[in-house]
């Protein structure tokens, strides 16, 4: 430790290298590193440095760590296995109305069920609606933009920094008050789909469109059940404290997982190994950040980041690429060294806002920004829709989402 208390600047290089395998490691290694026990290697040996130097030093900051890590992983856990046991099937026309429908209602839904099980509820679906139509990359590519990111703004259950930011201090209910943000932004991209919908539609041929109107399935929901399961859940972490909290969201998965046919699960695609992906990965963040974290608390102001356009835009730009959870915890660790008026969490509601707006918002300006991302491209590349590389989904994203976020920067961010 240095003479202030904080660590030496190496002893960020582990939470540095384990990002940076996390983002090219897909990319660069996709066998070897599709097996979790690789990525718990990898976990391990970066952690390993970490751990010995607080165990020695300060081992308070790893319990703290270890209680954070537990509650993140039931919670995703527990909002997975619930989610994985409601099954919406059936095919409607596939009018511009009612895709942008179905991604309004994705929008919402992402709030309350996490970007993934909202994902992952209406992807298939949405595709099964489209199945007589041949545009269809695009409604794809747009909800990815509303249901897998920008929908889950409004509460601790959309996406996973939120729910870190709870776990730092941030009340349940202060993510309201980014109804603004996400009001604004969700209009817009709906406005734009509709409008880009509407055109893709007319250039249909005549005998799609015919097929479309003709070969008609009503929506069927089975296990309608769990969508109390998730209110339990929404209700269990505004009100309790751990460990009760994690004990009921524990209690509430596991009815969901005896009462739920596995043949609703099954259907679904849902599998424990995704899960498992994240609790290793995060294992060895939640680890490796201890030290990065300490750091930017007292050091944070000698980086000149200040205004919140700043703590939107830097925040944003390393979600795109990076994971935004642990994005969200640094940036809201470099916001409290600046020793602003500690109004919410240890910052000001304008600097958390820009923050989670960023680490939400952003998470959709590439396929690697947020976890629902790819799986939402692969179930559609598995429905023989011609999905776009990783730097043509790029071009979408920033002729779509970089004007969006140009214009809430200056409406909410200056």
């Amino acid at each position: 430790m240095t003479a202030s208390g904080a660590p030496p600047i190496y002893a960020v290089l582990p939470f540095v290298v384990m990002l940076l395998v996390i983002a090219v490691g897909p990319r660069w290694l996709p066998q070897w590193w599709d097996s979790n026990l690789n990525k718990l290697l990898v976990a391990a040996a970066l952690g390993a440095p970490v751990l010995l130097m607080y165990l020695f030093r300060h081992p308070g900051a790893l319990l703290a760590m270890a209680e954070d890590y537990v509650s993140f992983v039931i919670l995703l856990s527990g909002l997975y296995a619930i989610a994985g046991g409601i099954r919406l099937t059936g095919d409607l026309v596939a009018t511009p109305l009612t895709n942008a429908t179905f991604l309004g209602l994705g929008s919402m839904l992402a709030s309350f069920i996490g970007t993934t099980g909202a994902s992952m509820l209406l992807i298939r679906p949405l595709l099964q609606t489209n199945r007589e139509r041949r545009r269809v990359r695009h409604t794809v590519i747009f909800f990815i933009f509303l249901v897998s990111n920008v929908g889950g703004m409004l509460t601790p259950l959309g996406d996973p920094p939120l729910f870190l930011g709870y776990l730092q201090g941030v009340p349940f209910a202060w993510t309201f008050r980014l109804w603004p943000q996400w009001l604004f932004m969700t209009g817009v991209l709906l406005l734009v789909y509709v409008v880009w919908d509407t055109r893709a539609y007319r250039h249909e041929s005549v005998a799609d469109r015919r097929r479309d109107r003709t070969e008609i399935e009503p929506l069927r929901l089975q296990g309608g059940l769990n969508a109390l399961a998730l209110g339990l859940v929404v209700l269990a972490v505004a009100v309790l404290q751990a460990p009760w909290r994690e004990i009921a969201i524990v209690a509430v998965a596991g009815v969901s997982l005896w009462r739920t046919p596995a043949s609703i699960r099954h259907a679904n695609g849902v599998t424990a190994s995704p899960m498992v992906e994240v609790a290793v990965l995060f294992f060895g963040l939640f680890l490796t950040m201890i030290p990065a974290l300490e750091l930017l608390r007292a050091r944070g102001g000698e980086l000149g980041v200040r205004e919140p356009w700043q703590f939107f835009w830097i925040t944003g730009a390393v979600s795109s690429f990076l994971d935004n959870a642990p994005t969200y915890v640094t940036f809201l660790a470099l916001a409290q060294g600046l020793r602003m008026p500690p109004e919410v969490a240890g910052v000001t509601h304008s600097i958390l806002a820009a923050i989670s707006v960023g680490a939400v918002a952003m998470g959709a300006n590439s396929y690697i920004g947020n976890a629902p991302n790819f799986m939402v491209k692969s179930i559609a590349e598995e429905a023989k829709i011609p999905m776009p590389s990783f730097f043509g989904y790029m071009l979408y994203s920033g002729g779509v989402l970089v004007p969006l976020f140009i214009a809430a920067t200056l409406i909410f961010f200056r």
